[in-house]
């Protein structure tokens, strides 16, 4: 497969392209399986239209571009729903679980390589550009062991207990993560397994986290701005005008 490799010169943001051909087989796990009722939509929020096409179908055409393979996490009942929405898509399927590691890992077991890179992507953040998840996947390939591409908060952000303040946080050290999320395959599958072995106080809200946990550097790279996460009404409406504008 040949493709546009990211390589780090001296920064994880710092990246140039190249083409080479990658040895490593790269996957994509796409996440669809929530409800997403903050959306208030009729249906889960992948199945949503966006411009004509749902969520998850501009998703996973975006990670096709990309990567060798891509396995896509769904609810048992949307099941049939997702393969008529992706039969045009060399795709597998996999049912999700109780929690998000039981459904990655769902995924994750689905894949027979041994060694690899995989990425982990929200269905929700359908605009994400194949510019950042080229940018994920050769950072992965080119031997980070996690990567997550992130963007700077533009908020000033508060610690509360409660109405109480406690702390104004340095916003020049904080980044809000996004999603895709690439990772050495071997080491999040022994994290998801670990994680849903011994069941830790600790709540992976998303996979990097999950690699914090589970001792594995985590790299930062650039994120971008489209690849913001539709959670709600007024999302959708951005989304859907970053559409129209094309």
């Amino acid at each position: 497969m040949t493709m546009t490799r990211w390589i780090w010169t001296t920064s994880p943001s710092t990246t140039r392209a190249t083409t080479t051909k990658l040895r490593r087989e790269s996957v994509a796990v796409v996440a669809a399986a929530g409800k997403g009722t903050r959306l208030g939509a009729q249906v889960p929020k992948a199945y949503v239209s966006l411009g004509g096409r749902t969520l998850l179908e501009r998703s996973v055409a975006t990670m096709s571009a990309v990567v060798d393979r891509v396995v896509v996490v769904v609810s048992p009942d949307m099941e049939a729903r997702a393969r008529d929405i992706l039969s045009r898509y060399n795709v597998e399927l996999a049912q999700g679980g109780a929690e998000r590691a039981d459904s990655i890992l769902a995924a994750l077991n689905t894949i027979s390589l041994t060694d690899g890179c995989v990425v982990v992507h929200d269905a929700a953040r359908a605009l994400t550009p194949p510019e950042m998840v080229h940018r994920v996947v050769g950072t992965v390939l080119g031997g980070a062991p996690a990567v997550v591409p992130v963007v700077p908060v533009a908020d000033t952000v508060k610690r509360v207990d409660g109405s109480a303040i406690h702390e104004t946080l340095d916003r020049s050290a904080l980044r809000a993560a996004q999603t895709p999320q690439g990772f050495d395959l071997r080491l999040l599958r022994e994290a998801n397994r670990r994680y849903l072995a011994e069941k830790p106080a600790f709540v992976a809200t998303d996979d990097a986290s999950l690699m914090e946990w589970f001792g594995v550097p985590v790299i930062a790279v650039e994120g971008d701005p489209m690849a913001f996460k539709i959670t709600t009404p007024l999302d959708l409406k951005l989304a859907e005008s970053v559409v129209g504008s094309f």
